[in-house]
This record gives structure tokens, sequence and C-alpha cells, in this order.
């Protein structure tokens, strides 16, 4: 396929004429070969950035920093680069074999009616993370009122409409777009005010920052340790949209089905290094912000003895800028904080949107290669994921950083679930000959095993010593 009828592709894909989920051979790419031209492919892990910079970094982080300080300052690095190598592995197994995360890991054995157990866990997580959804409702929407003085309750209904009207019948290249500008714009000032903070010693010195990689699980603070080591970088709900991002950019697709020939293998690994590119990239972007607003959150925030909560949710985090920059920021940080939290509301609902539309799919509703059929149900879901967020809003209050906190620990006890699982689709699905180095399999191993022990200390601790 060539370059232009690449971009044409583009067009009819966001018309709907165009089914990005089907391996088609004349649709098969050759891999970019030169980092300046890969780097004009990647793309999902810049939507996946604009999902994670959100309510992981901006209130579960800055949060955990100001209740504990810079003492889990392990524990931020260690969430944004353990996860990494999972991502990495998903991709390349979309990549090789074509089929979306939910379609693999209903490969795992052990079903419960058309569908596996995983599957299930998927769901009931997301459905919990849906609390998450509502606290960026809430968080955006009090930056709003702080700003115009008008109510929260009346923001929370027209950033709802705002949502239907761009992801309704939005294809891949509309929320790429977006997303960019969502992760650019707010993480490049906030890591200003990181640098800036570095020459307040009387919020910051190197030596509580070295302190911070003493390995040590906080005793208060436990469970909003591990719902941010839940939603910081890559979390469980990212990891699986993960997937579906890399079949609608084209990775699997230019690769074309499977084949027994030399020219199919060259072509996958190409497009495996396009997507390491863009896991590597993405990578570097959230860990930046993450480590950023933790150590305004350890630095500031606990510095000043105030943590977020419920209705001054915005104020509070508004001094991470304000102690920094100058009082002349809060007016920088209220746009920002709404960039930044309806970002994620816009990035999750769409990858989940397209999660259930998937889901259905493999429950039997309609067929494999009916984007019709796939796409009216995207649209269905759009509308439930959007509405149903704002009903928890209406029925719990304003109780933003909870509701982030129940969403973070439900991601943290999937990730054991997909990192295993993981290992169990590469190792028994994945062809030999375009299996990761023994390197790579060997980190997602000790991935799996670490993620799997944090999050099970983590919930005796939290059960039995608390």
């Amino acid at each position: 396929m060539s370059e232009p009828s690449v971009k044409q592709e583009a067009r009819e894909v966001e018309k709907g004429h165009f089914d990005p989920y089907q391996l088609d051979p004349s649709h098969v790419l050759d891999p970019p070969r030169t980092m300046r031209a890969i780097l004009t492919r990647i793309g999902p892990g810049i939507i996946l950035s604009a999902s994670i910079v959100g309510s992981g970094e901006l209130i579960a982080t800055t949060t955990l920093g100001a209740k504990v300080g810079y003492t889990v300052m392990w524990l931020i690095v260690f969430s944004c680069l353990i996860k990494g190598v999972v991502q990495a592995f998903l991709g390349r197994y979309t990549i090789v074999m074509g089929e979306t995360g939910l379609a693999a890991f209903n490969r795992i054995p052990g079903k419960i009616g058309r569908v596996n157990w995983v599957l299930w866990a998927w769901a009931a997580m997301v459905l919990i993370t849906l609390f998450q959804i509502a606290a960026m409702f809430i968080g955006v929407s009090q930056a709003m009122k702080l700003i115009t003085g008008v109510d929260v309750m009346w923001w929370v209904l027209g950033f709802a409409v705002l949502t239907l009207v761009l992801l309704l019948g939005g294809a891949y290249q509309r929320i790429e777009r977006l997303a960019m500008i969502k992760v650019g714009l707010f993480t490049l000032i906030t890591l200003l005010a990181a640098v800036v903070l570095t020459r307040m010693p009387e919020f910051f010195s190197w030596g509580d920052v070295w302190q911070g990689f003493s390995f040590e699980l906080p005793e208060a603070g436990l469970a909003i340790a591990l719902a941010t080591f839940g939603i910081t970088g890559v979390g469980a709900t990212e990891l699986y949209m993960y997937t579906y991002w890399c079949v609608e950019k084209g990775y699997a697709r230019y690769t074309g089905p499977h084949e027994d020939s030399e020219a199919w293998r060259q072509r996958a690994r190409g497009w495996m290094r396009v997507m390491h590119v863009d896991v590597v990239f993405s990578m570097i972007i959230y860990t930046v912000a993450t480590i950023a607003f933790y150590l305004l959150g350890a630095g500031i925030l606990h510095g000043m003895g105030q943590v977020p909560a419920s209705s001054e949710m915005i104020p509070v985090l508004s001094n991470i800028y304000t102690q920094t920059l100058g009082d002349w920021a809060k007016w920088l940080f209220y746009p920002g904080a709404i960039i930044v939290l309806y970002g994620t509301v816009f990035a999750g609902t769409a990858g989940h949107s397209r999660m259930f539309a998937d889901f259905v799919r493999i429950f039997g509703v309609y067929e494999h290669d009916d984007y019709q059929a796939r796409m009216r149900w995207r649209d269905r879901f759009i509308i439930v994921l959007t509405v149903v967020p704002v009903a928890l809003y209406f029925i719990f209050g304003e109780q933003p950083v909870a509701m982030v906190q129940w969403g973070g620990t439900a991601q943290a006890w999937t990730l054991p679930i997909i990192s295993v699982g993981t290992i169990y689709l590469v190792q028994r699905f994945m062809p030999k000959e375009m299996r990761a180095t023994h390197l790579m399999t060997f980190l997602l191993w000790i991935g799996a095993f670490v993620i799997t022990a944090f999050v099970v200390i983590s919930e005796y601790r939290k059960f039995f010593m608390e």
C-alpha cells in the first residue's frame, strides 16, 4: 500500500467506510526504517498518555505525596517503568496475532457463559473505574466554577454533552489529534513548576528525594498508595486499551495476516519496532509528568499540611502552581486542570467504548467483520459510559479523591491478572520465531512476579496490619 493511500484510508476510517479491525493482504505496508519516519507513525501511546496524565497524576499522585511526603518516590518510578514491559508485550501480541486485547485474554481457560472469567473481571473493573471518570467530571467542573461562579452540577452536565459531541462517530485520527494537544500543554507547565520547586529549600531537598528510594511502604496512606500504583503509569484499563489503539493505528493491519514467509516476519518485526518506540516515547512522557506531580504534592502540599479532598480539591491542588510560579499561576492552573482532567474523560471513554463494543462482539451479538455494527455498539457505549459517571456524581456527590481511590484500587487488583495472563498468551500462542529476546521475556516474568507480590502484600497489610 502506498503512502498516499494510507492518508486516504484514515479518511475512510473516519467516515466509517473502512474496517481497521480486518486484516487484508492488500493493505500490508512496509514499516518505516529511519527514526524520523518511525516517529511519524507513533500515536497509540500518546492517547494512553492523555488518559494516564489525569486522575492518576493530578489527583492520586499529588494526594499521595501530600499525605506521605517523599517517602514513596520509589513507588512512583517503579509503577511507571514496570508496567511498560507488559504494555510492550501486549503490543507485540496484537501485531503478530492480529487480535484485540479482550479477544486475546478470552483464550485463557475458564469460561463463565460465553466469555471467560478474565473478561468478566475486566468488565467489573471498568464499571468501578467509572467512579474515576465521575471524579474527572467533578474536577473540571470545580475548576470551571472557580472561574465562572456557575454551580458544579451545571458544568458536569455541560461536559457530559461535550463528551458526546466529540466522541460520537469519531474515529482514531480525531482522538489522537486531541490527545496530542492535551498531553503537550499541561505536562510542560507542570514540569516547569517542578523545576522551580527544586530551588525552594523550604519545600524541597535532594536528601529527602533520595530517602524516598528506601523501598518502604507507608504506614499511613497505604490505601492511596495501592490505588496510585494501580493507575499511575499504564493502569490496568490502559493496558487493555493499548491493543485497540494499536489496531486502529494500523500496526497489525500493515503487518497483514500471519503467513509462513520471511517477508511477513520482517514486516512484523518492523512494526513491532515502531510500537516499541511508541511505548518508550509515551513512557517518558507519563513518567516525567508523574514524577513532577508527585514532587509537587510531596514538596508543596505536604509541606503546607494540605491534602486534596472533596469540594476543596482544585483550590488545594492549585497550590502546586501558585507556591512555585506565583499567585498569578492559579489562572494557568485552572485551565490546565480542565484540560488534563477532561482529557482523561475523553480518552478513557473513547477506549472503554471500543472495548465494550468488542466485548458484545465476543459475546456473539454481531460478527467480527460487521464494522457498522461495531460502530453502532461503540456509540451506544459512549452514551452509557458518559451517563453513568454523571449519575454517580448525583448519587455520591463531590468525592473526587475517594472516587479516584476506588477506581485505582480496582485497577491494582486487576494488574496481576493482566501481567500473568500476558505471559500465558505469549508462551502459549505466539509463534516461537516472533517472541521477544530472552532478556525481555525475563523482564516480563520479573514484572509479573513483582506486580503480583506488591498487590498481595499491600492488600494484606491494609486489611490485617492497619
